[in-house]
């Protein structure tokens, strides 16, 4: 693949829209993958008032060599998170959410129930609300799955993160024949369904176009294609930048195959431009 020789620089917008996302959020002890995750959108998307929030903690059981979220022994879930969290979104008077949250392997349904408890409490004070799930893999098991389908979030997202090769060296537990099987199994049930990748790792554009061909072949309609970033000196390192041109040759591909959205570019990441993704 083609790539830049320099990081992409990420403007910045409204520090005061910024600010005042920043103190709701911190004020209510609420967690979002934009600070944890260490997004590149953060000031952006919350200088304009949207955040995506993770629920049951800030802490995974997983260590994947990509990712920036904390790992190790997370603390039990509060659960008071799901109310505390529903009135966080009726004080920002927000459309449309994003939930993602950590992975809970310590837990004995992986917190599948803890993710309902939450979508109903934003129901229930937020009726207007449209919501997005960005789902752990639940180990593919789909009764835990079918427990997300019954709480009908307007789209479930889990993400297939990199090729076939690269997916052992990058995963902790997770394994791309399992993400493959959860968004086939949601699709199957009339669920709309959203995964992303990440470029830049060391994978093949014939390994790309693949992984595109396999995520569309479950039923997938949405997908988003973005920059890894390395997110310290103890992570995978980076091993190159893609051009415009590459993310835009992708779009197109993929859009050629069926999908009904695609969002891909440097700073891209799974929750870019969420709000546009619910129409057909």
């Amino acid at each position: 693949m083609n790539h830049n020789s320099g990081k992409p620089k990420v403007r910045l917008s409204s520090l005061s829209g910024f600010s005042n996302t920043e103190y709701k959020i911190h004020s209510q002890g609420i967690h979002t993958i934009c600070e944890s995750g260490l997004c590149p959108n953060k000031r952006e998307c919350w200088g304009r008032g949207t955040a995506t929030f993770m629920i049951l903690g800030d802490i995974c059981t997983r260590a994947c060599k990509f990712c920036g979220v904390a790992t190790g022994k997370p603390k039990q879930p509060d659960m008071a998170e799901p109310e505390k969290l529903a009135k966080t979104i009726k004080d920002f008077g927000l459309k449309h959410v994003v939930l993602t949250s950590v992975d809970r392997d310590d837990l004995p349904d992986f917190g599948a129930a803890f993710w309902c408890e939450t979508i109903s409490a934003i129901r229930k004070l937020n009726p207007q609300c449209t919501i997005e799930t960005l789902i752990p893999d639940f180990k593919g098991i789909e009764s835990l799955l079918d427990l997300i389908i019954t709480v009908a979030p307007e789209i479930v997202s889990h993400n297939t993160e990199t090729v076939r090769s690269l997916t052992p060296k990058i995963r902790s537990v997770a394994t791309y024949d399992t993400s493959l099987k959860v968004l086939r199994y949601l699709s199957s049930k009339g669920i709309k369904t959203k995964s992303g990748i990440m470029l830049g790792l060391g994978e093949t554009i014939n390994e790309v176009l693949e992984t595109i061909a396999d995520i569309r072949n479950t039923g997938c309609s949405i997908l988003t294609i973005g920059q890894y970033f390395q997110p310290s000196k103890t992570h995978f390192p980076v091993q190159a930048f893609l051009s415009k041109e590459v993310y835009d040759e992708l779009k197109v591909k993929a859009l050629e195959l069926g999908f009904k959205h695609v969002e891909s570019g440097v700073l891209v990441r799974s929750s870019y431009h969420a709000e546009t993704h619910l129409t057909d």
